[in-house]
C-alpha cells in the first residue's frame, strides 16, 4: 500500500497551487461540470474547439489537492490538443488509475505524480474529475456540429 505522503507529495501541492486557465471563458463552445458525490469536488470547464482542436480552455476547480494537481496540467497543457489526444490522456489517466497501466508521457509527463493514487480507489473520481468534464464538453461540443450539419438544406 503506497503511504499518503507519496499522494500528498510537494510536486502536487506546486500543481495544486498554480492552476492555470481559472478563469471561465465568456463565449464558450461548450461548458462541462463533473462533480464527486464522495468527497464533493466539483470542476467546471469552459471550451473552445476549432477542427477538432482546443482552442480556449478556462476551469473552475473546487476539488482536492488531487484535483486540482490533474486540473492544473491540463489548463497548462490542454491549449493546441487534439480531441484524440485528449481522450488517450483521459484513458491513459483512467488506466494508470484503475488498471496499474503506465502514466501518460510526453508534454503530460507530469501526471504521473498522480500515480501513488491508484492505491485509494476513494480518491480516483477526484483525480478525474477534469478529464471526465472535459470530454464531456467536448462530446456536447461535436453533437452541436453534427446537428447543425444534419441541419443543413442541401
Amino acid at each position: 500500500m503506497t503511504d499518503l505522503d507519496a499522494i500528498y507529495s510537494n510536486r502536487i501541492l506546486e500543481l495544486a497551487a498554480a492552476i492555470p486557465r481559472s478563469e471561465r471563458l465568456g463565449n464558450p463552445d461548450a461548458s462541462a461540470t463533473a462533480h464527486s458525490k464522495l468527497c464533493g469536488s466539483t470542476v467546471q470547464v469552459d471550451l473552445t474547439m476549432d477542427g477538432g482542436v482546443v482552442t480556449g480552455y478556462g476551469q473552475t476547480v473546487k476539488a482536492c489537492l488531487l484535483g486540482q494537481a490533474a486540473a492544473s496540467v491540463v489548463g497548462r497543457e490542454i491549449v493546441g490538443t487534439p480531441k484524440k489526444e485528449m481522450a488517450e490522456v483521459a484513458a491513459k489517466m483512467r488506466a494508470m488509475l484503475k488498471e496499474n497501466g503506465p502514466p501518460p508521457g510526453g508534454r503530460w509527463a507530469d501526471l504521473a505524480v498522480l500515480e501513488p493514487v491508484r492505491d485509494y480507489k476513494a480518491r480516483h473520481t477526484s483525480t478525474l474529475l477534469v478529464f471526465d468534464a472535459v470530454l464531456d464538453a467536448m462530446a456536447q461540443i461535436d453533437a452541436k456540429r453534427q446537428h447543425a450539419a444534419s441541419s443543413e438544406p442541401a
